[in-house]
């Protein structure tokens, strides 16, 4: 049987998932990001225990066509964001009709009606986030994560950035830095 589930999006949440599954005393064949294949077939009660289950841990099973496919939309720009080296390979569009075996088109439209932004736009916001996930983990230059997520250069990075963020990424960082505090000066 396959799962669809809603916001599973990081080998985290894989791991999370198959736990809680094999608690409920199912038997998880294979783990995809947003899919579970189970060795044999949940009862509707079943069903019912493991959405509350999973809704616990911020996960929702997917029953629809149309809202499978939005999350098999997600969850493949999710991928893409995380891999810079497929990034530079192909363009959103060509990535998404080939992963999805669809009519690009059609998708944008069926994303936009039912998520009320283009596929474009959470892309960017995607690419946002792992920005100022990068950012934070403060390894990599601001060049770095540019040419990593895509960006034709750091301006064009830092004016998406402050777009969507109300912030530069060097501010950004700035305020991140700030937060922490340091060890030394603890009452000792």
């Amino acid at each position: 049987m396959l799962l669809h589930i809603k916001n599973m999006v990081c080998n985290r949440c894989k791991w999370v998932v198959k736990n809680e599954l094999e608690k409920l005393g199912h038997n998880v064949m294979v783990m995809r990001l947003g899919e579970v294949e189970l060795k044999e077939d949940a009862s509707p009660q079943q069903l019912e225990q493991i959405d509350r289950t999973l809704a616990e841990f911020g996960f929702e099973l997917i029953g629809d066509r149309s809202s499978q496919l939005i999350e098999q939309m997600k969850t493949s720009i999710i991928g893409l964001v995380q891999e810079p080296d497929k990034l530079e390979k192909m363009n959103l569009s060509d990535y998404l009709s080939t992963t999805l075996h669809r009519d690009y088109s059609s998708l944008s439209k069926l994303f936009s009606e039912v998520e009320g932004i283009t596929i474009e736009q959470y892309f960017i916001l995607q690419k946002i986030e792992r920005a100022k996930e990068l950012l934070v983990y403060d390894e990599q230059s601001l060049t770095q994560i540019a040419y990593d997520l895509g960006y034709s250069s750091v301006a064009h990075l830092s004016s998406q950035f402050k777009k969507v963020t109300g912030l530069t990424p060097s501010h950004f960082k700035q305020l991140r830095g700030e937060k922490r505090k340091p060890l030394d000066g603890v009452n000792e």
